[in-house]
């Protein structure tokens, strides 16, 4: 009966110093102080209408600047210019990880890759970010956290960064995240060579330039005009939107489609070809005899074909074969970009 009562006595002891605050929470120190546990979201934030300025040495390739061009609640697609080619990547933070999970170079159109399956994947980061976390990538490459707190200096200042390395057979790549700026350094080390990249500059609140030839019929004969126009693309924003805008406030385009006329969907398709849906105003408000409405199509054509780098353009009219008093087009029969009556640009 003893033993029971000091066993219980103990217990009380136990609970009335746990409300007191005398037994540690896993995440305090020795002192009480709360530990903050840190999180993949702190060292690699979306951010939108960003664009990351990238200094390098040692190749030509190794300066690039980073663009936001979509955001999802966990997928982020950025856009990577290293002055040879553009590439796009949907980056998925998701279950404690960071995962690449699309790549695409040579692409210098706007398209939405976010909705891209997950499956398979090359994982940046993963949790807990504590210093030894380790994991191998699909092409059997070591990665770990192999520091929480490194001390580096860069043309935007000293942070306290995140160290990850990845291993390969004869190279090693060290990169670098700071809390709330994300990657601010790669280093690429091998058999005589070493290719670093820094973070040098970031600037927010700015779109995406990109330059597109629009073209169109010559009013006064069978050939077809050519205007390169600057369209801004912020976070999130679509091609068909912007295109379907700047076509209607050009004066010297705007016989391309009326007031009334939608871009109900334009994509890039799986089959290699480019695809847009107008709405029926394209044809009911077009006004325009068969010659002039092979020219309005085949401006159309060029527009996107030229823009998405292909050579068909597959054009419907809510979702069916584009269909007129003159011309009909069979179910999946593309247009072809022909540049061969384009005037020459001055």
């Amino acid at each position: 009966m003893k033993k029971l009562i000091i066993v219980i006595m103990l217990l009380s002891l136990i609970l009335i110093a746990a409300c007191n605050g005398n037994v540690k929470d896993n995440n305090n120190n020795n002192d009480g102080v709360k530990i903050p546990v840190l999180a993949i979201k702190d060292y690699f934030p979306f951010t939108e209408n960003s664009k990351y300025m990238y200094t390098g040495e040692g190749n030509e390739y190794a300066s690039y600047t980073v663009y936001t061009d979509y955001i999802t609640e966990t997928r982020v697609q950025t856009r990577t210019n290293n002055g040879g080619t553009e590439i796009v990547k949907v980056i998925e933070m998701k279950d404690g990880q960071l995962k690449e999970i699309f790549s695409r170079g040579e692409t210098y159109f706007r398209e939405n890759f976010t909705d891209t399956k997950s499956d398979d994947g090359e994982i940046l980061l993963k949790e807990p970010l504590i210093k030894g976390t380790s994991w191998t990538t699909g092409d059997n490459i070591n990665r770990s956290i192999t520091n929480v707190d490194v001390e580096l200096t860069t043309p935007l200042g000293t942070y306290k960064a995140l160290e990850v390395t990845s291993e390969g057979k004869d190279y090693k790549i060290v990169d670098y995240y700071a809390k709330d700026i994300g990657l601010i350094k790669t280093v690429n080390t091998g058999n005589g060579y070493e290719v670093s990249s820094t973070l040098s500059k970031i600037e927010n609140d700015v779109p995406l330039v990109q330059n597109i030839n629009i073209y169109y019929p010559d009013m006064k004969g069978d050939i077809l005009n050519s205007i390169n126009i600057p369209i801004s693309f912020n976070t999130n924003d679509e091609p068909k939107e912007l295109l379907e805008k700047t076509i209607k406030e050009m004066a010297e385009a705007s016989q391309l489609m009326s007031t009334n006329t939608k871009i109900n969907n334009l994509y890039l398709n799986d089959d290699g070809m480019v695809y847009v849906d107008f709405s029926k105003e394209f044809i009911t408000e077009m006004n325009a005899g068969s010659a002039y409405e092979a020219m309005i199509l085949q401006s159309i054509t060029n527009t996107l074909g030229k823009y998405y780098g292909v050579e068909n353009v597959y054009i419907t009219l809510d979702g069916k074969p584009y269909e007129s008093g003159h011309i009909m087009m069979k179910e999946g029969e593309p247009f072809t970009v022909d540049l061969k009556n384009v005037k020459p640009t001055d």
